[in-house]
C-alpha cells in the first residue's frame, strides 16, 4: 500500500469522496422539479461526455479499445451499467420525493446484503459476528416493516442495486481501471438516455436547458458522477479495505442528517428503532472488520 504519506493521501481522498457523496441529496433537492428519469439521463450523458474529455486528454483510446474487443468484459461492463444506472434511479426517486433518509438506510445495508451475497454467490464463510451483524439487519427491516406500516422500498431497492453492482464489478477484478470502466459502463446505457431525453423534448417536458443556469446546474451531474468515482479509486490505490470500510459510512450517516436536519423529513418512533438496530449491526460488522485486519497485520510471514 505505500508509505506513510501515501496512506495519508489515500485516507484525504477517501474522506473527499466519502463526503461528497454525502452532500448529494442536497443537490437533488436543488434539482427536484426535474423528474428523477431525466436526472439520471442528464447524469449518464453528461458523465459519458466528461469521461470521453477525460480520456482524449490522457490518451487512454487503446485502453478502451482493448476493453471493448473482449466481448466478456464488454457485457459484463453493460450489465454493471445498467445495475448502476437502477440503483442512481432509486436513489434519486426516493431523495426528490422526499425519502433521502430512506435511501441513507439503504447504504447502511448495503455492506451487509453484499457480505450476504458473498456468501450465496461467491461461496465465501460468514464469521460468527457477520452472522449476528446480518441478523440485526434483517431485524432492523422488519421492526421498519411493522413499525412504520409499509415495506422500506427505496432502502431495499438501492442496496439490493448496489449489492449487485459489486457483486459484477468483484467478478471484474482488476482488468478494468476506474476511468475505462466508468466511460464503458455509462457508453452501455447512455443510448436509452438520450432516447428519453428526445421524447421528452418532444413532449415539451425537457428542463435540460443548457441556455440557462438551471440546465447547467443539471449537467453538473455528470462531473459530480465522475469525480467521486476517481476519488474512490485514487483512495482504494493507497489504503487497506479496512479503511475503506470505516470510511464508506460517512456517506449514508450525513446523508440521513441532511435528510432529517436539513430537509426536514420526518422521523418517527418506529424509524428511530430501525435505524438505531441496523447502527447496531453496522458497529458489529465494523469491529469485526478491525480486528480481522489487525491479526492478520499481526501473523507471522
Amino acid at each position: 500500500m505505500g508509505g506513510a504519506t501515501e496512506r495519508r493521501k489515500g485516507t484525504f481522498y477517501g474522506l473527499a469522496c466519502y463526503i461528497l457523496w454525502g452532500f448529494f441529496p442536497l443537490y437533488f433537492h436543488l434539482v427536484r422539479r426535474t423528474n428523477a428519469f431525466e436526472i439520471i439521463a442528464d447524469r449518464l450523458v453528461f458523465a459519458f461526455l466528461f469521461c470521453l474529455l477525460l480520456i482524449s486528454l490522457l490518451h487512454g483510446w487503446r485502453v478502451i479499445g482493448a476493453i471493448w474487443s473482449q466481448r466478456g468484459l464488454a457485457a459484463s461492463l453493460a450489465l454493471s451499467g445498467v445495475l448502476i444506472t437502477a440503483n442512481w434511479t432509486i436513489y434519486v426517486w426516493g431523495v426528490t420525493t422526499g425519502h433521502a433518509i430512506d435511501a441513507a438506510l439503504g447504504y447502511f445495508i448495503n455492506p451487509l446484503l453484499s457480505t450476504l451475497i458473498g456468501v450465496v454467490g461467491l461461496h465465501e464463510r460468514l464469521r460468527r459476528p457477520q452472522v449476528v451483524a446480518f441478523g440485526f439487519g434483517a431485524l432492523a427491516v422488519v421492526a421498519l416493516i411493522v413499525g412504520y406500516g409499509k415495506v422500506p422500498w427505496v432502502a431495499l431497492g438501492v442496496s439490493t442495486s448496489f449489492a449487485f453492482y459489486t457483486l459484477v464489478k468483484n467478478r471484474q477484478g482488476s482488468h478494468v481501471r476506474p476511468l475505462p470502466g466508468l466511460l464503458s459502463e455509462t457508453a452501455a446505457v447512455v443510448p436509452a438516455a438520450v432516447a428519453y431525453m428526445v421524447w421528452s423534448a418532444r413532449r415539451g417536458t425537457l428542463t435540460t436547458d443548457l441556455t440557462t443556469p438551471y440546465g447547467w446546474l443539471l449537467a453538473l451531474a455528470g462531473p459530480m458522477t465522475a469525480v467521486p468515482l476517481l476519488l474512490f479509486a485514487a483512495a482504494a490505490a493507497r489504503v487497506t479495505m479496512t479503511t475503506i470500510g470505516v470510511l464508506q459510512y460517512i456517506s449514508p450517516l450525513m446523508q440521513f442528517l441532511v435528510g432529517w436536519l436539513i430537509l426536514g423529513e420526518q422521523m418517527p418512533a418506529a424509524r428511530w428503532v430501525g435505524f438505531v438496530i441496523i447502527w447496531i449491526a453496522v458497529l458489529i460488522f465494523l469491529c469485526d472488520t478491525v480486528r480481522v485486519a489487525r491479526q492478520g497485520r499481526h501473523m507471522p510471514g
